[in-house]
């Protein structure tokens, strides 16, 4: 059990040794409500073992593993059973029975993780033991941006079984930026025609002078990303989109230029943006924004359904890094301002969020949106022209907040009575660098090692019982900025992400108490899984030659991130 990642709550061998062999006659019974699970077993398990691994007769019949659920144990709780004679994964749900079954095939050894047997009898053989497991955190995500640079859809497959083979549960997919419009709307054809698609990228940091001279895009038809949902509830993973309103929206504006503040920009002459950073052309504050977006949404909702995974009521809307100097400057924002009787162009943001929080609300869905929601909001107050009260700019109860800027978003927002998820972009931002030395490829940001990683606390001090239990879980972002290809983005998940997985699945002890030491002992043998699945991981020993971008500039930080 020593090299199970993330780390279970407790395991304990049997009194004598023994095995449970699977073979030609090992069958899989599985209780109603456990069907997922049995799938994947014969799909993935199955084929690695070169076993078929049919239904079994009966739950009592010799070689069998047994799959059905306990509700004495927490929801995504199992315990595995492991005998000479059958195995048995009980769970508390169905997802408690899968992440059952992602151990036991860790316990089965690297061979378990390739898609045809390489050494069949060496692979079939699993100690006798009892192994009882939980979640520490209920949200243990990963986001991947999309719009930066594209992934096609079996990259965004792939990654959904790599985050199950960690047990990981939320993929917060950013569908949409300044650079690239990544879902198809049947309404709006243009968000696919035109803003999927930029003339070139830059290569490196946003200072660098190289570029890739040719267009860059692509984007998820509607069946896609049914594909992709469809295909994550079946391993217990929600799909949370993330849409990015008033900023981070030139990509929109280029397909639909009504958007953009066309009182003080030639909207109609935007293209989608080929740099990297904040563009200063927002959304404009009109009521034909707020209608474009809720059509659009309605279709989101549609492909998002909100029984699609335990956090499938959630939507991102972005929120963030809004520049004001549009709205500075267009009066027809300024005349939104004033008819509100908001103070100015931070409550005008809250109130454009707002808006779209009560929408979701009435449609029993949870907006979710960076820290930067929780500014400009007030429940109530101002002038309207009228000298009657001005609009109120308050999040509802449902709304939640990712706190990446940091940790003091998240304590604001736990404390108001707000769900958050921590993900600090000093701490669990992996598009940072790994280490100090000169061959990390496009160098960004802190150094965040596999250490520092594992030593990652998700709740924060300062926070009560009662506010604490508001910290949903835990996620860990990858922007790709300077991710150009599906290899680095593998080189700045892993080994990182199987850090992050049992930071956010185990209950580990305070950070400056955590047996790194032992996790990387345990790592030796995840790297030979790794490796069964394909993954272009950055070494323990620094860059391989064809992972390095000499040349290319970076933007590292030095020094120690702030804690906070």
């Amino acid at each position: 059990m020593t090299d199970v990642i993330p780390a279970p709550r407790a395991a304990q061998g049997a009194a004598a040794p023994d095995v449970f062999r699977f073979g030609a006659d090992t069958t899989v019974w599985a209780a109603p409500g456990t069907d997922t699970t049995a799938r994947w077993l014969r799909a993935v398990l199955g084929p690695a073992l070169g076993l078929p691994l049919p239904p079994a007769a009966g739950e009592d019949a010799p070689g069998v593993l047994r799959l059905r659920l306990d509700d004495t144990l927490e929801p995504e709780g199992y315990r595995l059973t492991v005998t000479g004679r059958d195995a048995e994964i009980c769970g508390g749900d169905a997802a408690g029975v899968f992440w059952g079954a992602q151990t036991l095939r860790q316990l089965l050894g690297p061979d378990a993780f390739r898609r045809a047997p390489v050494r069949p009898e060496a692979v079939r053989a699993v100690p006798a033991q009892v192994v009882e497991d939980a979640p520490r955190f209920r949200w243990r995500g990963l986001l991947l941006d999309v719009a930066r640079h594209f992934l096609p859809k079996d990259g965004v497959l792939r990654y959904l079984d790599l985050m199950a083979a960690h047990k990981l549960n939320v993929l917060h997919l950013h569908l949409t930026d300044d650079q690239g419009w990544r879902i198809e709307i049947l309404r709006y054809p243009h968000l696919t025609e035109i803003a999927s698609w930029r003339a070139r990228s830059r290569f490196g940091h946003r200072a660098s002078p190289l570029w890739e001279e040719k267009p860059h895009g692509g984007y998820y038809t509607q069946d896609d990303i049914r594909e992709i949902v469809a295909y994550a509830a079946e391993r217990h993973i929600t799909v949370v989109p993330e849409i990015d309103v008033p900023g981070h929206s030139q990509a929109a504006i280029a397909a639909y230029p009504e958007l953009g503040n066309t009182d003080v920009v030639d909207t109609a002459a935007l293209t989608v943006w080929d740099d990297w950073g904040i563009s200063r052309n927002v959304l404009a504050p009109t009521d034909t924004t707020l209608r474009f977006y809720e059509n659009v949404l309605e279709e989101v909702l549609d492909l998002f359904p909100a029984h699609a995974g335990r956090f499938s009521a959630f939507v991102h809307l972005g929120g963030d890094e809004c520049p004001k100097e549009q709205w500075r400057a267009s009066p027809a924002a300024q005349a939104r301002i004033a008819e509100l009787g908001l103070s100015g162009e931070e409550e005008l943001q809250a109130w454009f969020i707002g808006h779209f929080d009560t929408w979701l609300a009435a449609r029993g869905r949870r907006l979710i949106g960076w820290d930067e929601i929780l500014e400009g909001v007030r429940t109530a107050g101002g002038t309207g022209p009228d000298g009657g009260p001005g609009a109120a700019t308050g999040l509802t109860p449902g709304a939640a907040v990712s706190s990446w800027r940091g940790y003091a978003g998240g304590i604001a927002a736990a404390r108001a009575g707000h769900d958050v998820v921590m993900c600090p972009e000093q701490h669990v931002y992996l598009d940072h660098r790994q280490d100090t030395g000169a061959d990390e490829p496009v160098p960004i940001g802190y150094v965040r090692t596999l250490e520092d990683v594992y030593r990652f606390e998700p709740v924060p001090d300062g926070l009560d019982a009662g506010q604490a239990r508001h910290v949903l879980g835990t996620q860990a972002n990858l922007w790709t900025e300077v991710t150009e290809d599906a290899a680095r983005l593998d080189y700045q998940a892993f080994p990182r992400l199987a850090a992050f997985a049992e930071v956010a699945w185990s209950a580990l002890p305070a950070p400056e108490r955590r047996d790194f030491a032992g996790f990387e002992r345990r790592m030796r043998t995840h790297y030979r899984r790794l490796d069964g699945l394909g993954v272009a991981y950055r070494p323990p020993t620094g860059p391989l030659p064809w992972q390095r971008r000499p040349g290319v500039p970076g933007r590292p930080v030095e020094g120690t991130p702030p804690a906070r």
